[in-house]
C-alpha cells in the first residue's frame, strides 16, 4: 500500500512539473527592445544620373567635349570638401529603442504569428558625387523611426521558441542634399522646393529571425536579427537647372536639366535584445 501510495505521488509530482513546464506560446504579447544598428559597406554606394529625364538613372553627365564629366568618381560619406582627393567623413550608426506588440497561435511544435513593432534610432547615411569642375553632390539620410509589420513562424518548446520573421517596413528619413556648385540651382522634384532638407516617410521590408525564452511565468527574454531594406531613391531626387552657361553639362541634353539621386536603396542590419510580457 504505501509503494502504491509513494508511486501515485511521484506520478502527482511529475505530471505537476511536465504542467508547468508546457508553457504555450499562444496568446498576446507586448514587450520593449533596444539594440544596434549597423549600415551596410559604404563602398557601393553611388548617385545615377538622368540627363533626358525620361526617369531612367543610367545616364552619364557629359561635357561639351564629350568627356565623363563625374569621372572623378563617388564616396560612401560626406565630402569633406570640393576634391574627390580629399575623400569623404564617416557614416554613423545608432542604438535603437522600441516597442512591440503581438500575437502567436501554438499548433504542436509549430508557431505561427504576427508582430507589429516601432523603434526610435540616428542612423545617418551619406553617399557624394564627385564632378572635374571640381565639385561635390552629397545626398544625406537620416533614419528617425522605423515600423514593421511582420509574420512570424517558429518552433516553441515549453520554453524556448526559435523562429523566422518577415514583412512590410515604414520608415521616417531626413534627407538632405549639399553642393558646392555655385552655378546651377537645385530643387526637390517631389515638392519643387529648396532640397537642402526634407523629412520624408518610405516604405520596404524588413526580415529576420530570432530566439525567444520564458524565464519567468508569463515573462520571456528575446534577441532578434532584422534586415531592414527601406526605398528612399525617389525621395531623394534633385533636379539641377539653370541658370547656367549653355556649355554646362547639366543642361546640354535637356535644357530642363538633369535629375540626380541615391542610387541604392537604405539597407541596415539590426540587433536587438527585449523583454516581452505575455498575457
Amino acid at each position: 500500500m504505501k509503494r502504491a501510495m509513494s508511486a501515485l505521488l511521484t506520478t502527482g509530482v511529475l505530471a505537476c512539473g511536465t504542467v508547468a513546464d508546457a508553457q504555450v506560446w499562444t496568446g498576446p504579447y507586448v514587450g520593449g527592445s533596444a539594440g544596434g544598428s549597423l549600415q551596410r559597406e559604404d563602398g557601393r554606394e553611388t548617385v545615377g544620373f538622368d540627363t533626358n529625364l525620361d526617369g531612367n538613372f543610367t545616364d552619364e553627365v557629359r561635357t561639351i567635349a564629350g568627356a565623363n564629366a563625374f569621372s572623378t568618381g563617388f564616396c560612401g560619406g560626406l565630402a569633406v570638401n570640393a576634391m574627390a582627393s580629399s575623400g569623404c567623413t564617416e557614416d554613423e550608426n545608432g542604438i535603437d529603442f522600441g516597442g512591440r506588440v503581438g500575437y502567436d497561435w501554438q499548433f504542436g511544435r509549430l508557431v505561427v504569428g504576427g508582430v507589429v513593432d516601432a523603434a526610435a534610432m540616428d542612423v545617418i547615411d551619406s553617399a557624394t558625387a564627385f564632378s572635374t569642375t571640381p565639385a561635390f553632390y552629397s545626398f544625406t539620410r537620416e533614419l528617425k523611426v522605423t515600423t514593421g509589420l511582420r509574420g512570424r513562424v517558429g518552433v516553441g518548446s515549453g520554453r524556448v521558441l526559435l523562429y523566422g520573421t518577415g514583412g512590410a517596413a515604414w520608415g521616417n528619413v531626413e534627407e538632405t542634399f549639399t553642393t558646392s556648385n555655385a552655378v546651377n540651382t537645385f530643387t526637390n522634384t517631389r515638392d519643387g522646393n529648396d532640397s537642402s532638407d526634407n523629412s520624408n516617410n518610405v516604405w520596404g521590408y524588413q526580415a529576420g529571425g530570432g530566439i525567444e525564452y520564458r524565464f519567468a511565468g508569463n515573462w520571456s527574454l528575446a534577441g532578434e536579427y532584422l534586415f531592414t531594406d527601406l526605398d528612399n531613391r525617389e525621395s531623394s531626387t534633385v533636379r539641377v537647372q539653370g541658370p547656367a552657361p549653355a556649355t554646362n553639362p547639366f543642361i546640354l541634353v535637356n535644357a530642363s536639366g538633369t535629375d540626380m539621386r541615391r542610387a541604392d536603396t537604405l539597407q541596415v542590419h539590426g540587433v536587438r535584445f527585449g523583454v516581452n510580457y505575455r498575457f
